[in-house]
């Protein structure tokens, strides 16, 4: 760019001459840190994955001299050194992530290097899942506007990942909110090693978001410091104007390969190369302030040799850091929760359906916490609340800022709960993940990275969300209405998985899921919203049940059958039946999947010597296969039978009446396999 260019760029952003002198201090410090991160990977020594910025720079330092610490969430993405650098993190503490060590800001060396974080300062943990945590930037927002904060969200990620649809997602819902959020999009035109014209409709990315309601979008050039600082401010500006979210879409260039493991030779031309190298944006920097007289070359040199002690130093300190301790690979997977004693329940005949209970409890919970909110797809609308009526009133008493409706977009659902709650820890948050729990697949995403968000920020981040979903069968809802979901949750390290059999349990775990930190799934057998059997005498507001505590439904010495949900009804028939030919059949409701109560059950079979595990989710892959493994290792000596299983077919719970009933798990099939395995 010519000089005369940049004189009037740097007019135009009021740079003084201290400004300057920082700017460069630290995009110079950037590129040595790659330079070492370089040398370290060559050495074996860390930094197993590096991601440069070179081309990059005049975006990321905009970006970052725009975050003021402790006021705005910055969610940087894994090129983003110069972007946190600038934020705030200090070289050794950049250093530190490189090479995993203990006191690693970001995750104590539980993270891949290069995913840079403090989140003690609100520079977000964020992970490799590419721009996903745009969706996190929109729920911190939300909360940012809802408190009347005078923070902004930033969401920093590159031009091919904003091909994911949780990116348009994002932009979507935070420009029908107004929220305070700008999406920062680093387009270097290559993903990876694919072209921009490979990737999306548009060269210019930002183009593709112009439909979009209150959304602004500046383009700047971002190899330039001075536009780039000229775009960060305008978009600032337009966010604080409280009309919505911006985009900032900023032309780079990928200087060097992808990462340390990419050899960008085998798809760019020699020639492209070395055009790459002569639009160096440091370089041309330096030129211009040593061309215009604003520094020397004298003091430019004497910045770069201080500059080099720094990273020298940081460097020799981060080796010598300690490592992390394995000791505590098992720390922060899932945090405690809400620690409480089963309340009994009320003598009395039993009135309260679950499905009251469950919308009781709601509302119990939020007056008894002002900063619990709800949100779903069709939770909030006028006198309805969701398809079985379990939010119904809610708005009505809580307001729209509290409880209101989300689109048609399950990983949008979750992913902003993930972001909302990161705001402060108060916040409880209570989401209708999907209308039916077979809906919830789009989410995984979002699920699975908020599963290990705890772990994965060494504790420092805590999704504290209850997860309802309306599960299981028996409705004659076919495919997408009656499927189960737990044997796929339960193996997500972080999570809690409960499932009520009857309404007072409904009420009890639900009050312990959204006052515990971290996420809960509660499931909810939907056959039993309103079935007469599973109603329970209606309890108080202070009624809890805890996690990890299981149930004896009906007591017993011949047989145990473990179990939850709906199949626990058809468990209790069955023993019910077999009392009258003889047998004595213990049933256990063990209510909480994810903590699992295996001193209830293993103190039952070992008085009973036999043990049938019964759930209404297909066998292959259902939670009963790893109920029976504990009960084979723990109570082997104790076993005169083998540990046997009795669940629905491995097949989708189909629409006919007729052949649904030949699919799941009921009384009929129960009882015979208690009887084979009373009689081995």
């Amino acid at each position: 760019m010519a000089v005369a260019d940049q004189t009037a760029k740097k007019t135009s952003a009021n740079a003084n001459r201290t400004d300057l002198k920082k700017w460069y201090q630290l995009a110079h410090q950037s590129r040595l840190i790659d330079q070492q991160a370089s040398t370290f990977i060559r050495q074996a020594k860390g930094w197993s994955y590096l991601a440069t910025c070179g081309g990059h720079e005049g975006i990321q330092l905009a970006l970052g001299l725009s975050f003021r610490q402790g006021i705005d969430f910055l969610f940087p993405y894994y090129r983003d050194q110069l972007t946190c650098l600038s934020a705030g993190l200090t070289p050794y503490e950049i250093m530190l992530n490189g090479l995993s060590r203990r006191d690693d800001v970001a995750s104590g060396g539980r993270h891949m290097s290069n995913h840079f974080a403090k989140p003690e300062i609100q520079i977000e943990n964020v992970s490799s899942c590419v721009s996903n945590h745009t969706l996190h930037a929109v729920g911190v927002a939300r909360a940012i506007k809802y408190y009347k904060s005078k923070g902004i969200a930033y969401a920093s990620f590159g031009d091919a990942s904003s091909s994911e649809g949780y990116v348009y997602e994002a932009m979507n819902g935070a420009s029908r909110e107004q929220l305070p959020v700008i999406f920062v999009i680093q387009n270097n035109h290559f993903g990876i090693s694919v072209p921009t014209e490979e990737q999306t409709a548009n060269y210019v990315v930002s183009e593709n978001f112009k439909g979009l309601k209150n959304l602004h979008i500046v383009n700047c050039d971002g190899k330039d410091f001075f536009d780039s600082r000229r775009a960060m401010d305008e978009a600032i500006a337009y966010v604080h104007s409280g009309k919505g979210p911006a985009i900032v879409h900023a032309d780079c260039i990928r200087m060097n390969a992808h990462s340390n493991s990419d050899r960008h030779e085998l798809y760019r031309s020699p020639e492209e190369l070395e055009e790459m190298q002569k639009l160096d944006p440091l370089r041309k920097f330096r030129a211009f302030l040593v061309e215009e007289r604003i520094f020397s070359e004298k003091d430019i040199a004497g910045i770069e040799e201080e500059n080099k002690k720094i990273i020298e130093d940081a460097a020799a300190r981060a080796e010598m850091a300690a490592p992390p301790d394995p000791e505590t690979a098992l720390q922060f997977v899932t945090p405690a929760p809400y620690q409480t004693d089963e309340t009994p329940v009320p003598e009395a005949e039993p009135s309260e359906k679950m499905r009251e209970a469950i919308n009781r409890t709601l509302q119990e919970e939020f007056r008894h916490n002002p900063d619990t909110f709800l949100w779903g797809q069709d939770v909030a609308s006028k006198e309805k609340g969701g398809v079985f009526l379990l939010t119904k009133d809610m708005q009505q008493a809580f307001g729209r800022d509290r409880v209101f409706n989300a689109p048609i977009a399950e990983d949008f659902i979750v992913g902003t709960a993930n972001g909302m709650s990161r705001f402060k820890d108060d916040i409880r948050i209570v989401i209708e993940a999907a209308q039916f729990a077979d809906y919830v697949w789009p989410a995984m995403e979002q699920i699975v990275e908020t599963s290990h968000e705890y772990y994965r920020s060494n504790g420092q981040n805590c999704p504290n969300i209850t997860i309802r979903l309306a599960s299981g069968g028996y409705i004659g809802g076919g495919l997408y209405h009656s499927q189960n979901v737990e044997g796929i949750m339960a193996n997500l390290p972080g999570v809690r998985i409960v499932v009520p059999s009857f309404a007072d349990d409904a009420c009890g775990l639900l009050r312990t899921a959204i006052r515990s930190r971290g996420i809960t799934f509660f499931l909810e057998p939907k056959f039993l919203y309103n079935q007469i059997f599973a109603q329970s005498p209606k309890t108080g507001p202070d009624h809890f049940v805890p996690f990890g505590k299981a149930r004896i439904r009906k007591e017993g010495t011949d047989l145990t059958i473990v179990t939850y949900g709906t199949p626990v009804h058809w468990s209790i028939r069955a023993a019910n039946k077999l009392a009258d030919r003889g047998h004595s059949v213990e049933v256990i409701d063990i209510r909480s999947i994810l903590p699992l109560d295996m001193d209830t059950i293993a103190a039952s079979v070992q008085k009973t010597s036999r043990a049938l595990v019964v759930h209404e989710n297909q066998a292959t892959g259902g939670f009963g296969g790893e109920i029976a493994a504990r009960i084979a290792d723990r109570c082997f000596t104790s076993l005169d039978a083998p540990v046997r299983r009795c669940c629905s077919e491995d097949v989708a719970v189909p629409f006919s009446r007729i052949l649904e009933a030949a699919v799941l798990v009921n009384e009929e099939r129960i009882l015979k396999a208690a009887e084979e395995t009373l009689s081995f």
